[in-house]
């Protein structure tokens, strides 16, 4: 009997430009991918929850309702909320990547882009949102002085609390746990977390590191464990032994 063969990753693609939707998902579905289309926030939004795709690429400049707000009610519901989103968009600027992530958007595409560097982010978005179910790797670290990671539930036990993460702070939480007590580069986190060759933008593991510490630190803008090195990287500073206890109590005041 021959074997059937293995479903095609289902991508959402939500642009309102005809052009570039017919350009991105023709390349996509040459790629290997099966391509579901949406013109604006409103029908983007029901073919998610609709086609339960493997990731959605979204435009930030949509009719009826913009980027940022479609990603926000996406990662608000729980049937969507663990989707890898990239954001394709026109608008470069700082300001305009660090809305994008804010409102939960897994990885940021500039226009114009070449259309292989579009496959590569795809691809590594997809890899990463696998890791959940792939066999842990021998050496791999989990658990140090007061911190746990339980990949099954991208959940941190910090300080006996569990704290929720999303799929990128977990993956950047471990990738600093691997090398605690380290100066970790941000092109080394880059093409960790990310999984792409890193560029001159640092602002994307700035913005996580920035809500790994709203979530962790008792004063986030004064950091006691994940600490920035400037012009190196960051440290995740554990404590443990005796400073472990007098961490511990001043956690919970």
């Amino acid at each position: 009997m021959p074997r059937q063969a293995a479903t095609k990753p289902c991508i959402l693609l939500i642009e309102d430009d005809t052009d570039m939707r017919e350009l991105v998902a023709g390349h996509l579905e040459h790629g290997g991918f099966r391509v579901e289309c949406a013109d604006d926030g409103i029908k983007g939004q029901a073919l998610a929850m609709q086609a339960n795709p493997d990731l959605i690429l979204l435009d930030l400049m949509l009719p009826k309702v913009d980027g940022i707000t479609l990603c926000q009610r996406l990662r608000r519901d729980e049937r969507s909320a663990g989707i890898p989103i990239l954001m394709i968009t026109a608008l470069g600027g700082t300001k305009d990547k660090v809305s994008g992530f804010n409102s939960g958007a897994d990885d940021y595409l500039t226009k114009p882009f070449d259309l292989e560097e579009l496959l590569a982010r795809v691809k590594a978005l997809l890899r990463r949102s696998d890791r959940a179910s792939l066999a842990t790797k021998p050496g791999e670290i989990f658990s140090f002085g007061p911190l746990t990671l339980v990949r099954e539930r991208f959940e941190a036990i910090w300080f006996d609390t569990a704290v929720r993460l999303t799929h990128l702070e977990f993956e950047l939480l471990h990738c600093l746990l691997q090398r605690h007590g380290q100066t970790v580069a941000p092109p080394l986190i880059l093409k960790e977390v990310w999984g792409y060759e890193p560029d001159d933008d640092i602002e994307t593991i700035r913005v996580h590191v920035r809500h790994l510490r709203t979530k962790l630190e008792p004063d986030p803008r004064k950091p006691r464990f994940i600490k920035t090195v400037y012009g190196a990287g960051y440290c995740l500073e554990l404590p443990a032994g005796t400073h472990l206890e007098q961490a511990g109590a001043q956690q919970a005041r």
